[in-house]
């Protein structure tokens, strides 16, 4: 078993390189499939373990991978099966992206059902209500969800309720159906605008995305094409958080501002001095935080992703701070590890109520998801003394090189063997 140790109070200074995007890239990757003809160069990829348990997932169908450092080429011509059931498809959320990209191309597929984070129930009806919108008839039994189609057809779809997940899945499904597909009420966030137009790059003809209406007008065939994932939106942040818990002064690189408009814009109303350029944002940290409050909300609100790093600032902010997180039933459970470190914090339902103490102190604690590994991470920044992080699993399917990244701003951290 790994474990990270932290020894806090240490404040960190300098710049860091922020990675390309999980979100972007484990859609991104199941989407070269679509391409009948050509390899699919995608740069900027993250070295993470979802990343590379997806491309596990697309050589077990038979995909052609070449990797060179952050630049991966997937060759999907010669594809042998479009059924996607090894133990990695239910390790992961993302590996649902399967069925939009097999079936717009093969016009069927089974794809197990997926695993992730223990954040809440994710149910994928939406998803499943638009494959029927566009004429496929779905089977979940034993564990897998099979779909088919003698043909997709265009459509207008209206999802009940704004998903990321069916945004993309959907709209990866109906770039080969016959005729014009509209989808409203979608997700807005960076890296739905991200795949769609990694998707216009292999010849798709999708337009609107980032607004509420997404039209796809459908196209014969997809092909190959080179492509750069957009920078880390949640990586960011949860650097732009760490600089503001005990940095000096931090300039986080290779971001786009715009996407971290919400989260510049809470860290300035505690307090915190906040300095956008083209492509990073400068960070100067002030001792003296205030209490805030925050709710969790589709892009371009605050991202429900970086509320368990942000509510790590809150437990030392002057005042009474009060999180309500209205995506995720299930996303408060790093806050008993936070107790352990001396944070005074209730919950009721959806609702974390904080009251700011002068300081964190080190302790043993666990991180129970990927987002609650960040929170802790940045908690042992903070903490007086030692912290101990196991749980290390969840950690690394989203943040490559994090104890590098953090050592090289001047940060006392190491990961360690433990038997």
């Amino acid at each position: 078993m790994n474990k990270i140790v932290i020894q806090g109070g240490k404040r960190i200074n300098g710049e860091v390189d922020i990675s390309g995007a999980k979100n972007a890239a484990v859609a991104i990757l199941p989407a070269a499939i679509l391409a009948s003809e050509g390899k699919c160069c995608i740069e900027n990829v993250p070295n993470i373990k979802d990343v590379n348990c997806m491309l596990k997932i697309l050589e077990s169908l038979g995909c052609e991978i070449e990797r060179n450092e952050s630049t991966i080429c997937i060759d999907s011509t010669n594809i042998k099966t479009v059924y996607a059931n090894i133990d990695e498809v239910r390790k992961m959320r993302a590996s649902y992206y399967l069925i939009g990209s097999m079936l717009s191309r093969f016009k069927e597929c089974s794809v197990d059902l997926p695993g992730g984070c223990a954040i809440g129930v994710r149910p994928i009806d939406q998803h499943i209500k638009g494959f029927e919108a566009l004429g496929t008839e779905v089977e979940i039994s034993h564990g897998s969800v099979k779909v088919k189609a003698d043909k997709l057809q265009g459509t207008n779809i209206f999802f009940d309720v704004v998903s990321v997940g069916a945004t993309i899945n959907v709209m990866m499904s109906a770039v080969l159906a016959e005729g014009t597909t509209i989808l409203e009420n979608v997700a807005k966030e960076p890296h739905v605008v991200d795949v769609a137009n990694f998707l216009n790059a292999m010849g798709a003809d999708v337009k609107g995305a980032g607004t509420d209406v997404i039209r796809i007008k459908g196209v014969e065939k997809l092909h190959g094409c080179t492509y750069s994932v957009i920078p880390d939106q949640i990586e960011a942040g949860t650097f732009m958080i760490a600089a503001a818990a005990c940095g000096d002064e931090v300039r986080i690189k290779n971001v786009i501002p715009k996407h971290l408009e919400s989260i510049s814009a809470k860290l300035i109303e505690m307090g915190v001095e906040i300095i956008e350029d083209d492509d990073s944002i400068i960070v100067k940290s002030n001792k003296n935080l205030k209490a805030v409050n925050v709710k969790t909300l589709p892009y371009p609100g605050f991202p429900t992703d970086v509320q368990q790093p942000m509510s790590v600032l809150l437990t030392v902010a002057e005042g009474r701070s009060i999180v309500n997180e209205s995506i995720w039933e299930s996303r408060f459970r790093h806050l008993d590890e936070l107790e352990k470190m001396g944070a005074k914090v209730k919950v009721e339902g959806r609702i974390a109520v904080f009251d700011g103490v002068n300081k964190l102190t080190g302790a043993e604690v666990e991180a129970s998801d990927l987002r609650a590994g960040a929170a802790m991470v940045i908690a042992g920044l903070m903490a007086e003394g030692t912290t101990h992080i196991s749980g290390l699993e969840h950690l690394d399917r989203g943040y490559p090189n994090i104890e590098k990244k953090l050592s090289a701003l001047g940060a006392q951290i190491k990961r360690i063997n433990v038997e």
